[in-house]
């Protein structure tokens, strides 16, 4: 494509959504990120392939100890599961790393990508979003408010469009 660096994604494989928005903006931002270098795995040529693996791991190394310093400075309650979970992450990109530096195929590195699709919706949805609510009652009191755009949601409000309801 005209214009494009070599890392960027050619494709959109795996798109931000709205529905990952927790409300703590510096959080939706590393998570915006998150998404885009994941996509970028997925769709990126070979040849640049272990390049962006190590922006990503650059890039998850510092999120999650950012998310780290979160957790312990307001005693997030689950934190050790929490971060437990990020080092299970990051012990498996680097063993990636380390499989192509030794000459390993891609596919792998692309299989690790592919999970982490399946990963990063249900961590940010329970885990970070607890840790968003939980650092946004620290700071305000109250859990933030998310304005979702084009996010279908399964909940309704008790009554809403029922026959026999206004």
């Amino acid at each position: 494509m005209e214009g494009m660096t070599e890392n960027e994604p050619k494709e959109i494989v795996f798109p931000w959504t709205d529905a990952f928005l927790l409300g703590l903006p510096q959080m939706d931002e590393t998570h915006r990120e998150f998404v885009d270098l994941v996509n970028r795995l997925l769709t990126v040529d070979d040849k640049d392939f272990a390049s962006c693996l190590d922006r990503f791991a650059e890039h998850t190394e510092q999120h999650f100890e950012e998310e780290r310093e979160w957790m312990e400075s307001t005693a997030f309650p689950p934190r050790e599961c929490h971060i437990g979970e990020h080092q299970a992450v990051l012990k498996s990109v680097h063993e990636v790393q380390e499989y192509l530096r030794q000459g390993g195929d891609v596919d792998n590195g692309r299989r690790l990508a592919r999970e982490l699709t399946n990963w990063f919706p249900g961590h940010a949805d329970y885990m970070d979003a607890a840790l968003a609510q939980w650092i946004s009652k620290q700071r305000t009191g109250g859990a933030p408010v998310v304005i979702r755009r084009g996010v279908q949601s399964s909940s309704r409000i008790p009554g809403e469009g029922q026959e026999g309801q206004p």
